[in-house]
């Protein structure tokens, strides 16, 4: 079938990946364009692009559909079957989900209508749901209003972190749409209005751990934001990301140190407490916490704080 494929980070290129396996003609690739990053700052091509080169696929980077009329004009020109969008993170307009004669299909790694939006990972993380999953949804003007052709579930295990979920979703995502592609066009499926939520862009301000939640919501946080932004909290007038920690049995004043082994750091909660177990401090690297605890001096009843 011949594609034009959307996409910027790894999760789309996982996408893009599959379809080429899978025989399609991608005849266009749109990515956004490079950005400075790393300590140097230096300009970086997308996950996507880098991939479409070795391929030797066309890659196009406009800054914007909408106000770019020669963007939409090469895109019409290409007279694809079908557009395949995954995190490209450019809006399109409607003239250009008008475009391709089977439309404009997205891969969203939710349970849509549930988490619509921008971080629907981690905000199922956060939230404790028991399931995610990744759909395949037919474009429209709304923010991940449009119906759905297909669906598939994953459950969320307790020690899944954002990481471990993405490149899951990942992967279920651009095998649905390589078994989506050969069926069309399929009925749609209507979005219910009942169960809409929206899944917020994260934000480095809400990395910091707040010690009076409850180790349950804790956990699911530091789980949540790893490995970006990486859940934070303060020690000695220090920040320290905490990578991995687990419930267990405690209690104290919210952020006291209730013991301190080779194991891990347990912090009282606001119920429960919280054994750390992979901490990094600022510049250093990630560390198990033996190791952590081997060149920090930390001891019980000292208590961890909120952000200066």
């Amino acid at each position: 079938m011949k594609l034009i494929f959307a996409g910027t980070p790894e999760f789309a290129a996982t996408a893009l990946a599959a379809l080429l396996d899978a025989g399609h003609d991608i005849a266009l690739v749109l990515t956004q364009p490079d950005r400075p990053a790393g300590r140097g700052m230096q300009l970086q091509a997308s996950a996507v692009k880098r991939l479409a080169l070795q391929h030797n696929l066309e890659v196009f980077q406009p800054l914007s559909l909408k106000k770019d009329a020669g963007a939409r004009e090469k895109i019409a020109a290409v007279q694809a079957e079908a557009m395949i969008v995954a995190a490209y993170g450019l809006i399109l307009p409607q003239e250009v989900l008008d475009m391709p004669r089977l439309g404009c299909l997205n891969i969203h790694a939710s349970l849509l209508p549930r988490w619509r939006g921008a971080a629907p990972i981690q905000r199922a993380i956060q939230a404790g749901d028991a399931e995610s999953g990744v759909c395949i949804m037919q474009m429209e003007a709304g923010l991940d209003t449009g119906p759905v052709l297909a669906r598939v579930r994953t459950p969320i295990g307790p020690q899944d972190t954002a990481a471990s979920l993405h490149d899951r979703l990942a992967r279920l995502g651009a095998q649905l749409m390589v078994d989506t592609l050969p069926r069309l066009p399929l009925v749609p499926e209507t979005q219910p209005e009942a169960g809409v939520t929206y899944a917020a862009k994260i934000e480095k301000a809400e990395a910091w751990l707040d010690w009076s939640r409850s180790a349950t919501e804790l956990d699911r946080h530091i789980r949540a934001f790893n490995p970006f932004p990486a859940a934070q909290t303060r020690l000695q007038g220090s920040p320290i990301k905490i990578w991995q920690a687990h419930p267990v049995a405690g209690q104290g004043r919210p952020g006291t140190i209730l013991a301190v082994d080779g194991q891990g750091i347990t912090v009282a909660c606001g119920m429960g407490a919280l054994c750390l177990t992979e901490l990094q401090k600022a510049g250093g690297k990630r560390l198990q916490a033996a190791q952590f605890l081997a060149g920090n001096s930390i001891k019980a009843n000292e208590r961890f704080g909120d952000p200066a």
